[in-house]
Formats: structure tokens, C-alpha cells, sequence
């Protein structure tokens, strides 16, 4: 059973910054692809970063280059997204996932999904 664990979201106003995390069982977490999504009321479920744990690279979308940042930590099998300057439109609920066939930043491409944990910017 995969089991997928978000947490770290809050409310911040515009600017301020945070850490979400994903902690994964040690079987989902190695050599696999993480990916974070974020979905906001009304729109559709968007790709965010994804690392691949085998090797630690990295994709982001264009929207939130150089300010967000994918990491990982293979003694907690824990992948984090540090979220710096932080704005409006970053609001969201933001959901881990993994199991992923194909692109990084497509929804349907993974198999697993966490609970979602909630941010938002003021």
C-alpha cells in the first residue's frame, strides 16, 4: 500500500515563505519520481516540481522558477518544496504524487496521490 504524506501548508501573506512535505514509505520513495501539484478552486490540477530520487534532478514549471525549490531527503524519505516570495496566485491545495509513466507535469501520469495540504497567500 503506498501511502503518501503531505504536510507544511498554511496562510502567509504575499512574500513570506514555506516548506511543504511529503514523506513516503522507503519502497514508493527510492528510485522513483515525486511530483508536486497544486490545485486552486476552480481551476484544473497543475504540475509544480518533480525531483527523481535515483539521481536528484529536478523540473519545475515556469511559473514558479526561481522561486520554489524541489529537495529531498533519503534518510526520511521526505520531498520537500521550499515556496519563497510567495504570491496570491500561489494559493492552492498542494498534493504530492508519484508512481509517474510519461511527463512529470501531467495529472494522469501518476498513479499515487497524497491527501493534499492547504496554502494560502494573502
Amino acid at each position: 500500500h503506498v501511502q503518501l504524506v503531505e504536510s507544511g501548508g498554511d496562510s502567509v501573506q504575499a512574500g513570506g515563505s514555506l516548506r511543504l512535505s511529503c514523506e513516503a514509505d522507503r519502497y514508493t520513495y527510492v528510485s522513483n519520481c515525486m511530483g508536486w501539484f497544486r490545485q486552486a478552486p476552480g481551476k484544473e490540477r497543475e504540475g509544480v516540481a518533480a525531483i527523481y530520487t535515483g539521481d536528484g534532478s529536478t523540473d519545475y514549471a515556469d511559473s514558479v522558477k526561481g522561486r520554489f525549490t524541489i529537495s529531498q531527503d533519503n534518510a526520511k524519505n521526505t520531498v520537500y518544496l521550499q515556496m519563497n516570495n510567495l504570491k496570491p496566485d500561489d494559493t492552492a491545495a498542494y498534493y504530492c504524487a508519484t508512481g509517474l509513466r510519461g511527463t512529470w507535469n501531467r495529472v494522469g501520469n501518476y498513479k499515487y496521490w497524497g491527501q493534499g495540504t492547504q496554502v494560502t497567500v494573502s
